[in-house]
């Protein structure tokens, strides 16, 4: 029986190189992913994956004048639905700075071959400036018990935030102006350099998801984009209202460092992080992310069937002897 419900790694092919921030939706019978750059990818099996274009042939005109520096694309993108509408969420930065904004793109469709599929941007949505303690980046859309929607969002500094949306616009809501703290990790009392600043918590990519009575808060710790280097992993809290407070599985808050592990690096694969995640009724969770390549350094598309055992998620391990 165990056996039979354990999560599955999936083995995948095709265009899967290259996969950095991955998010995951699905329309009709086929999957579409997402990633940092820009570019879509799509597949009817969950295994064979190809190229099928970009949201942007040419990153709209606000996001190099309101982020100086910002170029080759979004960051981290962010898919969901609602109301005959694909809204996609994506970042604009520059590396290590937190000089940053979230904006917001719109489709009637995933599916290219389509006659109406075009994306149309609507825009910033907030941002961040340099001297606040949170990073606009890394943005998640979540809808509570309610109906409410809420943009999780965050990378180093503060940790974790959340702004509410409007549902109807996909903009924040004005009459909850509210910054909600999620979590976040102790900073460094000291530079981990003479001569630098003290460092800043290594916390970002969140992702929230309701399951039974409870929302879980995914996020990744320590450091990606360094290659084999790379010492990112998951880790995950749950909480009984959307804002918090999230706890891990021995009751750590999140919010002062807490969080239950979910996946490591291994000798083959470093670095796993970044998650996205797809529901669907009466089937497995779908858990998406990438994965450095513990030869070449570079990143890739991973997959893994999620389950839940008493009360908590799992996904299943990388190949390779665990090294973090």
């Amino acid at each position: 029986m165990a056996a039979a419900t354990a999560p599955e790694l999936y083995k995948l092919a095709g265009d899967i190189s290259g996969v950095h921030d991955p998010a995951i939706a699905k329309e009709g019978d086929t999957y579409y992913i997402f990633a940092t750059r820009g570019s879509i990818r799509r597949s009817t099996d969950l295994h064979h994956w190809t190229l099928c274009g970009r949201v942007f042939d040419q990153m709209p005109a606000w996001t190099t004048e309101e982020i100086a520096g910002s170029r080759g694309g979004y960051w981290a993108p962010d898919i969901s639905f609602y109301k005959g509408a694909w809204r996609l969420y994506y970042s604009v930065s520059t590396f290590g700075k937190n000089d940053s904004a979230i904006g917001l793109a719109t489709n009637k469709t995933l599916n290219p071959d389509r006659p109406d599929y075009q994306w149309v941007d609507q825009g910033m949505v907030f941002r961040s400036h340099r001297g606040d303690d949170f990073n606009a980046i890394d943005p998640n859309l979540a809808t509570d018990a309610q109906g409410r929607q809420w943009l999780n969002f965050g990378s180093f500094w503060g940790g974790i935030k959340m702004r509410r949306i409007d549902p109807e616009t996909g903009k924040l809501l004005a009459e909850d102006t509210k910054l909600y703290s999620l979590a976040s990790r102790p900073r460094s009392p000291v530079p981990d350099r003479p001569g630098e600043p003290p460092s800043s918590p290594a916390i970002e990519a969140p992702f929230i998801v309701r399951h039974d009575s409870f929302y879980y808060l995914f996020v990744s710790f320590d450091f990606c984009c360094r290659g084999v280097k790379s010492t990112y992993h998951m880790v995950v809290g749950r909480s009984r209202d959307i804002t918090g407070s999230y706890v891990d599985a021995v009751g750590k808050p999140m919010l002062e460092g807490g969080g239950t592990r979910l996946i490591q690096g291994t000798s083959l694969w470093r670095g796993p992080g970044h998650e996205g995640l797809l529901i669907e009724p009466g089937g497995p969770g779908l858990m998406v992310f990438h994965a450095y390549d513990g030869s070449t350094g570079l990143p890739s598309l991973q997959i893994s069937t999620m389950q839940w055992e008493r009360g908590w998620p799992r996904i299943a391990s990388l190949p390779g002897d665990p090294i973090q």
